[in-house]
């Protein structure tokens, strides 16, 4: 794995669980919106749809980068849809992460013909 696909996908994984946060603050601000005169939402709002679009965009810079198939590039989408998804994606990308790192120093010792 080159720097610039490491990077991208730690990239997406530092964005990962930011946007989960943000997605479940938001969700009990729309509840206490409904049942009391508290109003963040037009807030966190912003601050998850901010969050979400770099998502998006680390989530399309990774999935060119790492040439995943269909499947594992629907599923990171997916998670980011899901309220505590983002917290899935970081530990699936943190395991990925350094399983390559493993393979990689493999590799470079001669151990294995990965």
């Amino acid at each position: 794995m080159d720097i610039k696909t490491a990077s991208s996908l730690h990239r997406l994984r530092l964005v990962s669980a930011p946007e989960a946060v943000s997605f479940l603050l938001l969700l009990v601000c729309s509840v206490l919106k409904r049942t009391t005169e508290f109003n963040a939402v037009p807030v966190m709002g912003a601050i998850h749809g901010l969050l979400f679009i770099l998502y998006v965009i680390f989530w399309l810079d990774a999935w060119n980068r790492t040439k995943w198939s269909f499947g594992t590039a629907a599923l990171y989408f997916v998670l980011s849809v899901l309220p505590a998804g983002g917290f899935f994606a970081e530990r699936k990308l943190k395991r990925a992460a350094a399983d390559a790192v493993i393979a990689s120093r493999a590799r470079r010792e001669g151990t294995v013909n990965a």
